[in-house]
């Protein structure tokens, strides 16, 4: 079983509407769509009501088996596109197999265009990519140029949608692509530059979170070079502050130094392993650039390392609502220890009246194969919020922060205004 489940009730039986992705294409190639399968039945436990499977208290779940199925339920979420709500303008369609397209392409999830983006394979558009441009029916606008559509790379798209095409195979290519047609779309250059690693995908996912947040552009290194598409970029883009995501592993110091020569200074962020990594760039704030998020009151988008592609699902969840950093597990059967502890450290509180506090959300990406259940409830505890005995924080029996490897909170800066 293949897909998104998604759970309607009422008088007191449940409908189970199953929407088979068939990881990526259709389970049979006759059919236009994937399968609808619908079973009634008397909901016998907690699992057949959906909780905590799919929703807790401080917990959504887009409980896809695959990319594809993520990506259409995540543009499903944020842009409903029913009772008289209208979609959004454009969407974004990446090839299925190229997480280095979906994490540039999260630039065009920002406003004002606010592109979500869905996965293709290249010689078919899987059932669920079809019903979901179908649903949302972007009708395009002024900030996306009239484009209803915009090609990243050749993947496979339905006929009839103005479309503009983002050219080119080699990923760095791709990503400048992008940058020069956000660049045209908005009248403007990016306020920053994310350069990240084309070989290590977990230290990459959380820059996708950040680009649809803010607009700034996505670039990508070599371990020790920087690609001549990346280079090209950067001359157009002298004066733009740039930043690096992820350890001396991942772009060496030497690739750095190449890079100064052309725009500068390149500021480090990060940290030596994915899920930490994460974390660094989550609490991370240097003026107006980075998430800054060091108190409680947010959301967050949590996804398995071994799903790069989901940090492109997930994107346009970072891009509304309750904008929230992407953070990584490497673990799908409870939440890590630097995550514990971070999630800890941002745990929200009150002293006496729980209705005027602030709450953290959590969005998990993937089915239970990606994170499980148990990785959820623990996820729902961390978030939830709890009462404390003075103003000095929640209770908590885990690290402080500077403890167990995660960074000493600074004082706190103005947080950055929503655009």
């Amino acid at each position: 079983m293949a897909g998104i489940l998604v759970l309607g009730a009422g008088a007191g039986a449940g409908a189970y509407f199953l929407l088979d992705s068939s990881n990526g294409s259709d389970s049979q190639s006759s059919a236009p769509a994937p399968n609808i399968v619908i079973h009634h039945q008397q909901p016998q436990a907690a699992q057949d009501l959906g909780f905590p499977t799919f929703a807790t208290n401080n917990t959504t779940r887009i409980a896809g088996m695959d990319p594809v199925a993520d990506a259409a339920g995540a543009a499903l979420a944020v842009h409903p596109s029913v009772g008289g709500v209208e979609g959004p303008a454009a969407v974004s369609v990446v090839e299925a197999t190229d997480w280095r397209a979906g994490i540039a392409a999260a630039s065009l999830t920002a406003p004002p265009i606010g592109a979500p983006i869905l996965l293709s394979a290249t010689d078919s558009v899987p059932g669920l990519t079809s019903d979901a441009l179908g649903a949302l029916a972007p009708g395009g606008s002024g900030a996306t140029g009239g484009s209803q559509l915009f090609r990243i790379g050749s993947p496979a798209v339905p006929p009839g949608l103005h479309s503009t095409v983002v050219p080119g195979s080699d990923p760095a290519q791709l990503a400048a692509g992008i940058d020069q047609l956000r660049q045209k779309l908005t009248g403007s250059k990016p306020g920053h530059i994310l350069l990240v690693g084309a070989n290590r995908s977990a230290f990459a996912m959380p820059a996708a979170a950040w680009a649809a947040r803010s607009g700034d552009s996505i670039l990508f290194m070599d371990h020790d070079s920087a690609p001549k598409p990346t280079l090209d970029a950067l001359r157009r883009r002298k004066g733009v502050p740039v930043y690096a995501l992820g350890p001396p592993s991942v772009i060496s110091d030497k690739a750095l130094k190449s890079i100064t020569k052309v725009s500068g200074q390149v500021k480090r962020v990060g940290a030596s392993d994915p899920v930490q990594n994460a974390i660094d760039f989550a609490r991370y704030v240097d003026g107006s650039f980075g998430w800054d998020i060091r108190d409680p009151g947010h959301g967050f988008v949590i996804a398995s390392d071994a799903r790069p592609l989901d940090a492109a699902a997930g994107a346009a969840l970072s891009a509304s609502g309750d904008w929230g950093p992407l953070l990584v597990t490497d673990d799908p059967a409870s939440v890590p220890g630097p995550l514990r502890g971070y999630l800890l450290d941002v745990k929200p509180g009150y002293i006496d009246d729980p209705t005027r506090a602030v709450y953290n959300h959590v969005w998990l990406l993937g089915d239970q194969d990606a994170i499980s259940v148990p990785f959820q409830a623990q996820a729902d505890d961390l978030a939830e919020v709890a009462k404390v005995s003075s103003g000095g924080g929640a209770p908590s029996p885990g690290p402080k922060p500077g403890a167990s490897g995660q960074q000493k909170a600074t004082p706190k800066q103005p947080y950055p205004k929503q655009p």
